[in-house]
């Protein structure tokens, strides 16, 4: 069986949900620390142009979008489940809207002026500015809250999150389930990398001791790796047979197009390959990279876009 291969950096929340869940499945993984901005061509070339921290690699397979990584590890190791049986559909929807909803409210509120100032002490100013335009980039044509509106969300959502755990340990019920790994990240970024705007959680008690909780979740067992290697393992791979599931026709899209897939917000590069499967819940696309030899780059259908290219 492939190794797990985490493509990320220490301080990206994203990477933050990934790595506490194979902490909490307990899977041995590789870690591969990639740039916080642009440019970035060691993950281009096996992704093909999604650029959105973390991706997960396995041989020649890319996973993108941490929703599809959440989906790989549970097959790869089903216990503990993320999905608890009663709550599936409840469990993935609180985590899609603490991926988004939460997540941008707690990003806007954490990088006011004195968060900001925390977060990028002592970085060169050319570093500084690198990275807000790298960010800039990426959210074009995005709506983002005004700081004073994200902080009342936030607090908002706080007394929510504190209400789910007035009974039970963890959001919706005794045990950690994709809910609590994807509410939990934004959190942690406000508690662990703008520590000064940390006193939003001074209401809500039960909230650091859930997230203490999850914390002690720890991350697994993780070895470096280079992306230099990572890379020549995907070349020296083959793509993993994809299962003989029906083909879910949505855009009058057939299988061997070339095709473009665009994440929603937040992120617009495109990624370009052939179409080769089309699920009621992914796209997977192949391409051939100079580098990294024929891999298959695979999308959840959710928050991403699919483009004929002509």
């Amino acid at each position: 069986m492939s190794d797990l291969i985490l493509h990320h950096y220490p301080s990206s929340p994203f990477s933050e949900k990934v790595r506490l869940i194979l902490g909490a499945k307990k899977l041995a993984w590789k870690s591969v620390h990639i740039p916080m901005v642009m440019p970035k061509p060691d993950v281009l070339a096996l992704t093909g142009g999604y650029r959105r921290t973390p991706f997960l690699q396995v041989g020649a397979d890319i996973y993108c979008d941490t929703a599809l990584i959440c989906d790989v590890l549970e097959h790869r190791q089903p216990l503990p489940s993320l999905y608890p049986a009663a709550e599936k559909g409840l469990a993935r929807i609180v985590a899609q809207w603490a991926d988004s909803t939460l997540f941008w409210a707690a990003m806007a509120h954490n990088l006011q002026p004195k968060g900001a100032a925390s977060m990028f002490e002592g970085m060169p100013p050319e570093a500084l500015k690198a990275f807000a335009a790298d960010r800039g980039a990426m959210s074009q044509g995005m709506t983002r809250l005004r700081p004073a509106d994200a902080t009342a969300a936030y607090k908002s959502y706080l007394r929510r999150i504190a209400h789910m755990l007035d009974q039970n340990p963890f959001l919706l019920g005794d045990a950690p389930c994709v809910a609590d790994f994807a509410v939990y990240h934004p959190l942690w970024f406000t508690r662990e990398r703008t520590p000064v705007m940390a006193d939003i959680f001074h209401a809500t008690p039960v909230v650091l001791e859930w997230m203490d909780r999850m914390a002690a979740l720890g991350h697994g067992q993780s070895e470096r790796l280079s992306s230099t290697d990572a890379i020549a393992l995907a070349r020296a791979s083959t793509p993993a047979a994809l299962h003989d599931e029906y083909f879910q026709d949505e855009h009058g899209i057939a299988l061997g197009s070339h095709v473009s897939i665009t994440a929603e917000s937040f992120g617009p590069e495109p990624t370009e390959g052939e179409l080769i499967s089309a699920t009621r819940t992914q796209f997977t696309l192949r391409r051939t990279d100079e580098r990294a030899g024929t891999v298959h780059v695979h999308f959840p259908r959710v928050g991403f876009v699919l483009r004929a290219v002509k």
